[in-house]
């Protein structure tokens, strides 16, 4: 399986564009979206959270797995997923008596590669590019 965070997600066509404009989201962003975004950036904003983002970018799973993943202790995990779930950046299942979590849609995961992807270059200092 491909790392996700190596991953380059390709920008769409005209992008690189200045004249290029958001099919879906035409002209200038109101301040509904923008305070939905704020408060997604809000959320993304912590290390720990980001990182149990990271691991479900490669798949659904529970608690457990995600503890272990991200090392931190059960609890704190446990309170960062709720704050997750509340803000609806994951969503969750029932598999017999585990809540298995999982990132509601391609948005999210493509947000959390590339600013990861961007970190990396911040920090290997390799050059910058679209």
């Amino acid at each position: 399986m491909a790392d996700p965070v190596r991953e380059q997600v390709e920008p769409p066509a005209g992008a690189d564009s200045p004249a290029h404009e958001s099919p879906v989201h035409p002209g200038t962003p109101q301040p509904p979206q923008l305070a939905a975004a704020a408060e997604v950036f809000g959320l993304l904003g912590d290390p720990t959270r980001l990182q149990l983002l990271w691991v479900l970018t490669r798949g659904e799973a529970d608690v457990g797995a995600l503890t272990a993943a991200c090392g931190a202790a059960r609890p704190a995990v446990s309170q960062h997923l709720a704050k997750l779930r509340l803000g609806g950046l994951v969503q969750t299942r029932k598999d017999g008596r585990r809540v298995v979590y999982a990132l509601p849609d391609g948005h999210l995961r493509r947000l959390v590669v590339e600013a990861l992807n961007r970190a990396d270059h911040m920090v290997t200092g390799e050059p910058w590019h679209d």
